[in-house]
């Protein structure tokens, strides 16, 4: 329980019908740890985003493709709310979107509340279904010192908090362009917070 974000519980109710917007979408076909922002995005299911270097069926992640190569790949898609970069401006961090690595820059949805297993529908038909949250990693310092134990922390009572996004697998095909909307679809049963992947 201590790395959980705590929101998942909350009025899942009022949450199934929530609706937000994306701000802009990223790709990139190196590894590198900003996106470049662009028009739009293809997502692919079972592949992830065309054209992007964390796209494929299996990982694609730097270290674990040299430490376990065969394993399925549940980070196709990075998303990381607006207001996340906002939070960061005002702790005087100036971070753009798609300078975190993601994929998909969204406002309005508690991305990090939100449960295991959530479908994202993008646009008209693409749908993403979230796998669990990001770890950042050392390469955000090398982006911008000191932005690490920002996105990561503990707080008073001891539980690891990571701010840095959510990841997920792409499970319906579908073109996403910064406007777009984005509608939450709760996943059926008791909600399961969000684990590390």
């Amino acid at each position: 329980m201590s790395e959980q974000s705590g929101t998942a519980q909350q009025d899942v109710g009022t949450r199934r019908q929530q609706t937000g917007t994306v701000v802009a979408v990223s790709r990139d076909d190196t590894h590198r740890f900003s996106k470049p922002v662009v028009s739009s995005i293809r997502l692919i299911a079972g592949h992830g985003i065309e054209g992007d270097s964390h796209a494929g069926a299996t990982t694609q992640h730097r270290y674990l493709i040299r430490t376990d190569p065969a394993r399925a790949n549940l980070t196709q898609v990075h998303l990381v709310g607006s207001e996340l970069l906002a939070e960061l401006a005002a702790e005087g961090f100036d971070v753009s979107p798609g300078q975190l690595g993601e994929n998909i820059t969204t406002a309005g949805i508690d991305l990090l509340g939100l449960p295991l297993g959530t479908r994202l529908h993008l646009g008209s038909d693409a749908v993403v279904e979230v796998t669990g949250m990001r770890d950042p990693c050392s390469m955000i310092d090398k982006f911008r010192s000191g932005l690490k134990k920002t996105l990561k922390h503990t707080d008073d009572a001891g539980r690891i908090v990571r701010r840095a996004g959510i990841m997920g697998i792409v499970v319906a095909d579908g073109t996403v362009a910064s406007g777009a909307e984005l509608r939450v679809e709760l996943p059926a049963g008791e909600p399961l917070p969000l684990g590390v992947v």
